[in-house]
């Protein structure tokens, strides 16, 4: 079998035509970074999958704002009955989010309001949308070591893979450690969970990054996503390793 990986790199976002034209205000900066990993492979298996993620924030004196967008697709050659291949999609999904946190005077305290929307053609719910508020706090500061932490309650509407619509209340926590291993790697665990009435979605990712130079990193990546309430034909947990380039401007 022979395998050939293709890691490429996402090097463009519009922060909009105002924002190209003009100079940044006082105490405004925008710190992006684009991933994107792609893997194919030939021979006795043929297959191709390809990742990526932009993952924007805005730092205002007042604001912290956050935008990020991801996809993940696979798809696969299989041989049917009469011994044709056909290439079919085995994985096929988009995630946007939208975050805006009021800095309070406690330094890492904040209120934020958190929009999301996720389309996951094979996943437990093809489609899932998120509202929530709630308050921030960083529960450790070091010289190489950060916690931040949040709570809040929230609203979601989803569409199972059964067709049936689902609507509620949710009370969503999430945490993310940030540890900085030297000056060239840095290691990062995220984690999010939100119960409603009839599920409880969770999803975790570990990080490991590793500076090529002074723009681009090494991101290897595991992800985990889980739902308690799914489908019969559907599994409880998804998961993803992967492997991209970053760019970061």
């Amino acid at each position: 079998m022979k395998s050939i990986s293709l890691l490429a790199l996402a090097l463009a976002i519009a922060h909009g035509g105002a924002a190209a034209k003009e100079a940044p205000e006082p105490g405004r900066t925008w710190s992006t970074s684009a991933e994107l990993g792609a893997i194919t492979t030939s021979g006795n298996t043929v297959g191709t999958s390809v990742t990526g993620k932009v993952d924007a924030r805005q730092e205002l004196e007042d604001w912290s704002n956050e935008y990020v967008l991801s996809g993940y697709f696979k798809e696969d050659e299989n041989t049917q009955e009469d011994g044709s291949k056909v290439r079919e999609r085995s994985a096929e999904r988009f995630s946007l989010s939208a975050k805006a946190a009021y800095k309070l005077v406690e330094d890492g305290s904040k209120l934020f309001a958190l929009a999301s929307h996720v389309d996951d053609k094979f996943g437990a719910y093809t489609r899932y949308s998120t509202l929530g508020v709630g308050y921030g706090a960083r529960w450790l500061k070091t010289r190489d070591k950060s916690i931040d932490a949040e709570i809040g309650p929230g609203y979601f509407k989803g569409m199972r893979a059964t067709g049936d619509l689902e609507s509620g209340m949710t009370v969503r926590g999430a945490a993310t450690l940030k540890w900085q291993l030297s000056d060239s790697a840095a290691f990062a665990q995220a984690l999010s969970v939100e119960r409603g009435t009839s599920n409880t979605h969770s999803m975790a990712e570990t990080s490991l990054r590793t500076k090529i130079n002074g723009t681009m990193q090494m991101k290897a990546a595991f992800s985990v996503r889980n739902d308690t309430n799914v489908p019969e034909d559907k599994k409880n947990t998804d998961s993803q390793t992967s492997v991209t380039l970053v760019y970061s401007f």
